[in-house]
C-alpha cells in the first residue's frame, strides 16, 4: 500500500474508538489486529508497549484509571502523508469539559498502525 492511499482519518479515527474509546477488552482486542501490525509499538508519556497483547493490556489499564463515563472525542479530522499522520483528540465526561487533551501521531506500514505516540498536551496552567 503506498503512503498516499492510506485512510489516516477513518484508520485514526477508528483506533480513537475501537481500541481507547472501547471498554469492552474482547471487542478492543478484536479491533486491534485489524488497525496494528503484528510488531506495532505504542508509546506513551510513561510506558511503552510492544506487540498487540501488550497494547491491549495498556489500553485496558488506562481505561481502568478514567471515570467510567469518559470518552474519547477527535478533536477534527486526522491529517498525514508520507506514512505519517496525526490526530488531535480530547477525553472527559460526555458533553462535558475535557479534562484531557492530546494528540496521537502513527507511522503507518502497509496501511495499519506500526508506532503510536501519544502526546499529552500540558494542563492549563502548568
Amino acid at each position: 500500500m503506498s503512503a498516499d492511499s492510506i485512510d489516516y482519518d477513518g484508520i485514526m479515527h477508528a483506533n480513537l474508538v475501537r481500541v481507547f474509546g472501547e471498554r469492552d477488552a474482547s471487542r478492543r482486542m478484536n479491533a486491534i489486529p485489524e488497525l496494528y501490525a503484528d510488531d506495532a509499538t505504542l508509546f506513551e508519556p510513561d510506558a511503552v508497549a510492544r506487540g498487540h497483547d501488550a497494547i491491549g493490556r495498556a489500553v485496558t489499564a488506562l481505561l481502568a484509571s478514567l471515570p467510567p463515563d469518559f470518552v474519547f472525542t477527535a478533536i477534527g479530522k486526522a491529517v498525514g502523508h508520507h506514512g505519517v499522520g496525526r490526530l488531535r483528540w480530547q477525553s472527559g465526561p460526555p458533553n462535558g469539559p475535557a479534562a484531557v487533551t492530546g494528540t496521537d501521531v502513527v507511522r503507518f506500514e502497509r496501511g495499519r498502525i506500526q508506532t503510536l505516540h501519544v502526546l499529552l498536551d500540558p494542563a492549563p496552567g502548568a
